[in-house]
């Protein structure tokens, strides 16, 4: 039987919608139900692939193992990647759409709102719940004409929802009542409960907030949420900061405009003994032990940042004196000779760094899948999101099978996101650069750390407003 959909909005972006989700979803999987996530439009660079080749927001990914379920390009049907300040790829039901890409902003709706009522309501047939997360606030008057990821959402399934406070931030209370004072009278009955979230601190502090405001709005605080530090991949955001230390193996994370998928460093990011310093402006790359270059959704546009911070000239001053570098995706396609764009994907042709001996040409045609990689006496998993196709010149060596990696020295350069999640490779990394730790499965550690902030649910007292058993809602 299903039961009816829980919904989480926020006051604002980076409130927890999408760790509160992922809480929500291991807590109803671990009760015995079968959950799916969903979330209808999201806005990333971070991105995941799933087994059937469809790219998908990495929160959504997250939430799908969170619930314990295969993910699904339903999941999230609509994937906004940010290439410019003014311009996003638009992905649908995994793939990539260049007529809605083309589409001004204002005129998706009518192509996008039937895609994703198919997608909610199959996940509604398919699972006995099916947990939603919002996308920034839904009192953001200006956009509610193109809504199809909050209140729309909500209404067409009749969710419970809870509205989300980030109180670190301030101003909480307000937030929510001008929130919902924001909604319209049939948005408001579906608003089941305020949640404060990352809260630190005294909880004598708050007085009688709460009470005051439910008795303006009728809606009881049912949960407040400490700030809580865990591995769970963050949506898109990148909070970590980092310095070098001394006595540690210390590695400059090239953080550029339109950087993608940093979430896959979180495995070395955590790993004792490191230290990882993300770097985005003009600063000196001496004495670090490796360098990496990550994925973007606009190599040429992040390789002029580089030049514009002079941090190109250091890339390749390191790469002279031996430092390992490695650059994946994107980052490979900036260590080449030529990014060339003969169909304009990206805006035009522009120099590599000229640290590996590959050139590049983009193409219209996008690259989505999974892949199992032999390496040593095993194998390692990755994907891969490109529209690049890279040829080796004769100084790059083959590093990984079927294009998808080349050597030139202490240079690197992979199209498979994910190669650090795998304990073996980690463990070669890192040891090559000096370390004597031992890499564990990052997948049980993500595990753990999704059971970790689950029980949130219910040291927050928020599971005695939510009813698994219920038929509809709680």
């Amino acid at each position: 039987m299903s039961r009816r959909p829980i919904m989480l909005m926020g006051c604002t972006s980076d409130a927890g919608k999408s760790f509160l989700t992922t809480a929500l979803c291991r807590y109803f999987a671990d009760t015995g139900l079968r959950v799916a996530p969903f979330k209808a439009q999201n806005m990333s660079t971070n991105a995941a692939v799933t087994p059937d080749g469809g790219e998908i927001g990495r929160a959504q990914h997250v939430q799908a193992l969170a619930a314990r379920t295969t993910p699904d390009v339903r999941m999230n049907p609509v994937l906004l990647k940010p290439k410019a300040d003014d311009h996003s790829q638009v992905i649908v039901m995994g793939k990539y759409d260049a007529a809605t890409t083309a589409l001004p902003w204002l005129e998706r709706r009518s192509r996008l709102w039937p895609i994703v009522q198919t997608s909610l309501h199959g996940l509604i047939q398919d699972f006995e719940l099916v947990v939603i997360e919002g996308a920034g606030s839904p009192a953001e008057i200006n956009l509610r004409a193109s809504d199809i990821v909050n209140m729309s959402v909500a209404l067409e399934c009749q969710a419970d929802v809870y509205l989300i406070a980030d109180i670190d931030r301030g101003g909480a209370f307000a937030h929510l009542l001008g929130t919902w004072q924001f909604l319209e009278p049939a948005e408001r009955e579906l608003i089941r409960g305020f949640v404060l979230n990352k809260f630190r601190g005294d909880l004598s502090l708050l007085g009688n907030a709460t009470e005051l405001l439910e008795e303006r709005t009728g809606i009881p605080t049912v949960a407040i949420v400490p700030m809580r530090r865990h591995a769970v991949p963050e949506e898109d955001a990148f909070h970590y900061r980092g310095q070098p230390l001394p006595g540690r193996i210390n590695i400059a994370l090239l953080v550029f405009p339109y950087a993608s998928n940093l979430d896959e460093f979180d495995p070395i990011i955590h790993a004792p003994g490191v230290s990882v310093t993300p770097i985005g402006a003009s600063a000196s790359l001496a004495g670090y032990d490796a360098i990496i270059l990550p994925g973007s959704t606009n190599t040429a546009a992040s390789l002029g940042h580089l030049r514009a911070e002079q941090l190109a000239d250091e890339i390749v001053r390191a790469a002279t004196v031996g430092t390992t570098i490695l650059g994946v995706c994107g980052g490979l396609q900036m260590l080449g000779h030529e990014v060339r764009d003969p169909t304009g994907v990206e805006g035009g042709d522009i120099a590599g760094l000229g640290v590996l001996d590959v050139t590049t040409t983009m193409v219209a045609e996008k690259v989505t899948r999974r892949r199992s990689i032999a390496w040593g006496d095993g194998s390692i998993d990755g994907y891969e999101i490109h529209h690049g196709r890279t040829e080796p010149g004769t100084l790059a060596e083959p590093w990984l099978p079927d294009g998808l990696g080349w050597r030139q020295g202490n240079v690197i350069g992979v199209y498979t996101h994910g190669l650090l999640d795998n304990g073996p490779y980690r463990q070669w990394f890192l040891e090559q650069l000096g370390w004597h730790g031992r890499a564990e499965d990052w997948g049980v550690t993500i595990d753990a750390a999704i059971d970790q902030i689950a029980s949130l649910v219910t040291e927050t007292g928020w599971d005695r407003h939510l009813d698994p058993s219920a038929g509809r809602g709680g």
